[in-house]
Order: structure tokens, then sequence, then C-alpha cells
């Protein structure tokens, strides 16, 4: 890895600098998209993608049911038009999914520049530290990474979970039951080897970024930081990561969006009820949480260790400063053409018990809750229309506004 030095404002000394940490600007799937022109080299070209993408997964599914005369009518119990959930998967989910890639691009890129900047990686472990960038690196350029997603996608996501568990259990415009096991259509052969197969990778995918991004994490973690338990962020100068969390909110959305079109089909076809998904609900929230904020609790240990020291550190500095206060002005110590009022030791006492309260409310967690009301929120937001099948619009805006305000 290419490494240059950089001074800082701080004149703590030079610190390399370290290329744009991105998850996302790799894999053969990222080189192919730049072949056909479809994305460059900061990933641009969203539109594009969103637009070619959702229309290679659900245009021919509408002309093959057109054709098939299951558009809006014909022998199946849910036509292609009303079918929420497919509509929701590829039109709503499928774009966010691809959005986020530019959102998590841009708001993480900087993060292994302000390990250095915020000269939290000591010398001695450069060499660790540049390893976790470039172990990062080769799994998200991993050519077998993405096709063994692929095998999966078909024989586990697709042939398992897909058609055991989450089809619905009726006619439909892309398969018919039968005696023999459900009877796909020519949209339906469409739908479950094309569509669903590349909306699965892509979702799939992006666990995969986020499995390495909670890897490298874990391998900085390992390496013992020079946290600042004075620091103001009282994240012993993690602070930033904190921040890194809202890149993921587009993510939560898609989540979110997957499981109303799961949820509405359930709803308008099977009878089912809202409050019968509770579960599934909490059960998607608490998925995402730990998704987003598990891999940041890595560094729980150390941030405690450095609460102890230094409490312990301030403890001992304040002591010995307010004995010295004590005996100067207190016990007659103070020379007699030194005047109290305006003296800068009553400022320095005020200064030191201020650092000692930053050191005493240092945060475990880079986690904020700001960050985890946002991700519920993002969650939860696609399922607000839902919530129109068991009470009226007037009452559900009643509601919300009683619970903003």
């Amino acid at each position: 890895m290419k490494s240059r030095t950089s001074e800082p404002s701080d004149g703590l000394g030079p610190f390399p600098a370290a290329p744009d940490f991105s998850l996302v600007l790799g894999g053969p799937l990222f080189q192919l998209l730049i072949r056909a022109h479809l994305s460059d080299d900061s990933l641009l070209l969203v539109r594009q993608r969103i637009i070619l993408i959702s229309l290679l997964v659900w245009l021919p599914l509408l002309l093959l049911s057109t054709l098939e005369g299951q558009l809006l009518g014909g022998s199946a119990t849910v036509p292609f038009l009303l079918d929420v959930e497919v509509h929701v998967r590829f039109l709503v989910a499928l774009p966010l999914l691809i959005a986020a890639e530019l959102v998590v691009h841009r708001r993480m890129s900087s993060v292994v520049t302000l390990f250095l900047e915020r000269h939290l990686i000591p010398a001695s472990a450069m060499p660790r530290f540049d390893a976790a960038i470039a172990s990062a690196f080769r799994l998200r350029n991993s050519v077998s990474a993405e096709v063994l997603l692929i095998a999966f996608v078909y024989l586990v996501g697709v042939l398992i979970i897909w058609r055991q568990y989450l089809a619905l259990d009726t006619a439909t415009w892309y398969a018919t039951p039968s005696v023999d096991g459900a009877k796909p259509s020519f949209a339906g052969i469409w739908y479950g080897y094309v569509s669903l197969p590349i909306f699965q990778f892509l979702l799939l995918r992006w666990y995969f970024r986020l499995f390495i991004w909670a890897r490298f994490l874990w391998q900085v973690s390992r390496i013992e930081l020079s946290l600042v338990p004075a620091h103001p962020d009282r994240l012993g100068g993690l602070g930033f990561l904190s921040n890194t969390a809202h890149a993921f909110a587009p993510l939560a959305v898609a989540h979110g969006a997957v499981l109303a079109g799961l949820l509405a089909g359930r709803i308008f076809y099977l009878g089912a009820t809202l409050t019968d998904f509770k579960v599934e609900i909490a059960v998607m929230v608490i998925f995402l949480l730990c998704l987003v904020f598990g891999p940041l609790l890595m560094f729980t240990p150390q941030l405690a260790q450095a609460k102890r020291t230094g409490r312990s550190e301030f403890g001992t500095l304040a002591e010995r400063y307010v004995r010295e206060f004590d005996s100067k002005w207190l016990r007659g110590g103070a020379p007699a053409d030194e005047p109290f009022v305006g003296s800068a030791d009553i400022q320095s006492l005020a200064d030191l018990g201020n650092s000692y309260e930053v050191v005493r409310g240092m945060r475990l967690a880079p986690i904020t809750k700001d960050a985890i009301l946002q991700i519920v929120v993002a969650t939860l937001v696609p399922m607000v229309p839902l919530a129109l099948t068991m009470m009226p619009l007037e009452e559900l805006l009643k509601m919300l506004v009683g619970v903003v305000f």
C-alpha cells in the first residue's frame, strides 16, 4: 500500500496518509459496471444503474404477465399489477440498495484517514493497521466471494427460502398451485431465475460488505489504540465512528420496504392483519440494529480501560492540584503581593473539574441515541402505509403528530 506523509495541524508530527477506505469500490460486479459504462471510479451514474437494473428485473415480468393474461385479471388471485410485494421489492428496495453504495462510499471514505489524523494508531502498530486495510480490500475485490454468493442465491435463496417460505400459497401471476407442486408461468420463470436472484445477490453482497466492515473494525480494535480519555467527544477520539452508522440508513429503509411488501401480500390476499406480524417487525428492527451497531461494540473493552485509566490519572492529578490550591489560598501560602481576584488558579481549577467530568462521562461504545433512532425510523417508515389497513388516515396522522410533538 502506498504511503506518504502529511503534516497535521496539531503539531504532533507527520502521519502516513492512507487511501480512501471504500467498502464498495471493488469486486467483479463493480468492474463489470465500469466496462458497461454504468459506473466510474467514484460510483457516479447511479441513476443509469438504477434504471437499467430495475427495468431488467421488472419490465420482463410486466410484458410476460400481459402476454399470459395475468396483468390485472385472469385466473390468478394475485395478478401482476396488484402484487405489492414484487413492485416494492424491485421498484423501491432494489433502487435503494444501489443508491446506498454511493451514500456509504461518500460517508465512510475518510474513516481510515481519521484514525491516522487523530493519532489513534501508534507508530509501532502501523504495519498491523496497513495489513487490516489490505485484507479488507482483498476481500472486497474477491472474485470467488461473489461467485459463492451467486451459488448461494440459486441453491438456497431461490430453491429453498423463497419457494418454501416466502412464495404466496395461492394462485398468482408467477405460479399456479397443483398436486405436483407450484407450476410456474413464463413470467414466474423469469422471476425465479433472473429477477429474484439479482435482487438477492445485491442484498447478500451488502451483507458481505458489512462483514468486511465488521472484520476491519475487529482487527483495528485488537490494536492498542492511543485513546485520549479527556477528548471532548467522550469517546477517547473515536467519536467519528458514531457517524458511520448514518451511512447505512438507506439499507434500513430497503429492508423495511422488503418486509412491508411481504406483509402487504399476506394482509391483502391471505386475510392477515398488521398486528399478526409484530414479532417479525421487531426481529427486523433488532436485526438491523445489530448489523449496524454490533461492529462498533468491539471497541468497548478499550474504551472501558481508557475510562478507568483516565479516572485514575485525572483523580491523582486533581488531588495534587487541589492540595496545592488549598495550601496556597486557604492556608496562607500565597505571596502577599499576589491578588486573589483575577488569579488564573480559579479558572485552572474549574478547567480541571471540567476535564474530569469529561473523563467520567466517557461512553463505552461509539453509538448515539440519534443514530439508533434514525435506523429504527428508517426501518419502520415503509410500514406506515400498512397501518392504513387498521385505521383511517386521519387517525393515523393524529397519532403520529401526538408521538412527534
